[in-house]
């Protein structure tokens, strides 16, 4: 089947040309697109991002199966919308910085999630609680995570922030915000941000109540816990 490519901006002048058609076998989806371009164009596997794209001008994801005569369009990053910041920190997350490092001209939705720090588990009241990371490899399993997500949804920006440290009641943990061009992806990918923080990053949570306190096993080194990316969203627990 046979495939319009569309190209823009760095992407156009690396290859010479802003259309060309591909040849590609029925079935194939945007990822083998993007790599028969690769292929046949080596100087884009030089970019380390992969682009935002659209199928027959709506936002689609690399695993989206094409069909003769689809146009295919790859979008390079643009102003605003870049993925970071990706950090562990000690003071206090600002919300409103991380929205505003992935605000991009193309999104139609940014979202944030907030994981605040509550006053109880089951029938323990929580005074406060601990965080302890491996902030060097905590940084690099967020990019990782931000890249996960670029493979499976449409979105033109990503950050997280985790804090450690002792948390009071009511502060916040860690803070997730997305930006997409529509907001279903926004959300879809904002869930599985959360959840993939809580099975693969290396930080860990110790809770302080009245008369006692305990690590909570989840996170790396749990037995539930998945390092490969292989377990489904569905299949994951949602830690509020």
């Amino acid at each position: 089947m046979k495939i319009h490519v569309r190209l823009f901006a760095i992407h156009r002048e690396t290859v010479g040309t802003d259309r060309l058609d591909i040849d590609l076998p029925e079935g194939a989806s945007v990822t083998d697109a993007w790599e028969c371009l690769q292929a046949a164009y080596p100087r884009l596997q030089t970019f380390t991002t992969r682009p935002a794209v659209a199928v027959n001008t709506d936002f689609a994801t690399f695993e989206t199966t094409l069909h003769d005569g689809d146009e295919v369009a790859f979008i390079p990053p643009v102003a605003g919308g870049t993925d970071g910041p990706f950090r562990i920190v000690r003071d206090p997350i600002t919300e409103p910085a991380l929205r505003e490092a992935v605000a991009h001209p193309a999104a139609g939705a940014v979202i944030s999630f907030v994981g605040t720090v509550r006053d109880h588990t089951g029938d323990r009241r929580v005074q406060h609680l601990e965080y302890e990371a491996y902030p060097e490899m905590a940084e690099r399993v967020m990019q990782r995570i931000a890249d996960e997500i670029h493979e499976r949804w449409a979105v033109t920006g990503v950050a997280i922030e985790h804090r450690v440290g002792r948390m009071e009641i009511g502060e916040a943990s860690v803070v997730i915000a997305i930006s997409a061009g529509h907001r279903a992806e926004a959300f879809d990918a904002c869930r599985y941000a959360i959840d993939r923080i809580k099975e693969i990053l290396p930080v860990w949570k110790k809770e302080v109540w009245e008369g006692g306190e305990e690590w909570i096993e989840e996170g790396p080194g749990h037995p539930d816990t998945d390092l490969t990316g292989s377990n489904s969203p569905e299949t994951r627990r949602l830690h509020a």
